[in-house]
């Protein structure tokens, strides 16, 4: 089958792969619809994430069509159109029985490097390297699904497939940050990042009642988005004074939850900004913390930060006085799709969530390698590529 493949930093290249087979007994193989680029990807395509492999299959936010079903699978059959989370998790471990799904026991098979970052392994996560498992990534004609009765969620009829993508990674990201974080009836949380993922964060906030939600981004057209499809308000990170605004908006005390929805390849100003440009670049520190700083440093005091962007190991300039002094709550996690993706297709079957216009930049996947380049670039105001693999991208 043709799948988009990592042949190194910054090389990507559509290659012919093995076929994916049933390994476990509650695995299924889903015929890959739709799969598009995310964020976090980029990490592993700039070497910042370590445990890359020549050759592995990127690719973790999708949907399709299951072709072959595992013995012990009860809850899908062949022919079942399906948006499956990026997380692999059992179902069964104590994590799991938590809803804390993207922690999962069993998920990663391959723990040592991450207990070796981070003290604990996480669970696995599908096309996004060996220390996460090291599963065959969604940008091929077919992936591999374990634990398919717990990870593999059925798409309602009335929703079509390019919305139910999102369905995928970027709406549960953003349901774990606003839920994780207790965002609450008339509170005031502002969102740094109008990508899909802070889109979708926003909408999350907005749904759970919050009085005012305000995103804030450096690209116009992503603000555009936010104001006609989410509802919003925004601030422009480079014509408008955000600390300002954000007190004169909040009586003078700062939002009470802000989110880093970017990560640890922001693009932040001041005289710290390039500095963490080129300690990332010389790998002395492996994320850029500009937004982090932003998002600590206004929040109000007693508030509470979420850390949705993925960062990956250790960073300088972090604002631990500003944290301690304010007696900020911080909290961070990758997704609990398990946990939320049944809300989010009601949602969208609902209208009360709206992503369709995310998907700015469908094409083939063979055009995969251009169309991380337009992502990472920004061009031509990509908010996602989207690659069309196959049946069910016609739909």
């Amino acid at each position: 089958m043709q799948a988009l493949c990592w042949r190194g930093v910054n090389e990507l290249a559509v290659e012919d792969v093995p076929d994916p087979t049933i390994v476990n007994s509650d695995d299924v193989i889903v015929e890959v619809g739709l799969s598009t680029t995310c964020g976090s990807d980029l990490h592993l395509i700039g070497g910042y994430i370590p445990a890359m492999r020549a050759g592995d299959v990127l690719g973790h936010e999708f949907m399709g069509t299951v072709v072959e079903v595992g013995p012990g699978v009860r809850n899908h059959k062949v022919g079942d159109r399906v948006v499956v989370s990026s997380f692999v998790s059992c179902g069964r471990c104590w994590y799991c029985r938590q809803g804390l799904f993207s922690l999962c026991d069993n998920g990663n098979p391959k723990p040592a490097v991450t207990e070796a970052l981070w003290g604990f392994a996480p669970g696995g996560c599908l096309g996004y390297s060996h220390a996460m498992g090291g599963y065959a990534g969604a940008h091929a004609q077919y992936v591999r699904v374990p634990y398919a009765d717990h990870g593999a969620f059925t798409i309602p009829a009335g929703v079509d497939d390019v919305s139910a993508l999102f369905a995928s990674d970027a709406a549960p990201t953003g349901w774990t940050g606003v839920d994780q974080i207790g965002v609450a009836p008339g509170e005031v949380v502002a969102v740094w990042g109008a990508g899909a993922v802070g889109q979708l964060t926003a909408r999350a906030a907005m749904l759970r009642g919050a009085a005012r939600v305000i995103v804030i981004d450096r690209l116009p057209e992503r603000l555009e988005q936010v104001r006609r499809f989410v509802g919003a308000e925004t601030l422009h990170l480079e014509h408008d004074d955000v600390p300002g605004e954000l007190r004169e908006r909040t009586g003078g005390r700062g939002p009470d939850v802000c989110i880093d929805a970017v990560g640890m390849e922001a693009h932040p100003g001041g005289v710290l900004g390039p500095v963490d440009m080129v300690k990332q670049q010389l790998r002395v520190q492996t994320g850029r913390p500009g937004v982090l700083r932003e998002v600590m440093h206004a929040c109000r005091k007693g508030g509470r930060v979420f850390v949705l962007g993925v960062y990956a190991g250790f960073v300088d300039t972090f604002p631990l006085g500003a944290l301690m002094n304010k007696g900020l709550t911080v909290k961070g996690a990758q997704m609990h799709g398990q946990r939320y993706i049944p809300e989010i297709l009601r949602a969208l079957e609902d209208g009360s969530l709206s992503t369709r216009h995310l998907a700015t930049h469908p094409m083939p996947l063979a055009e995969g390698p251009r169309g991380y380049e337009m992502f990472k670039g920004k061009e031509d105001g990509c908010v996602r590529a989207v690659f069309e693999v196959g049946a069910t991208a016609a739909r």
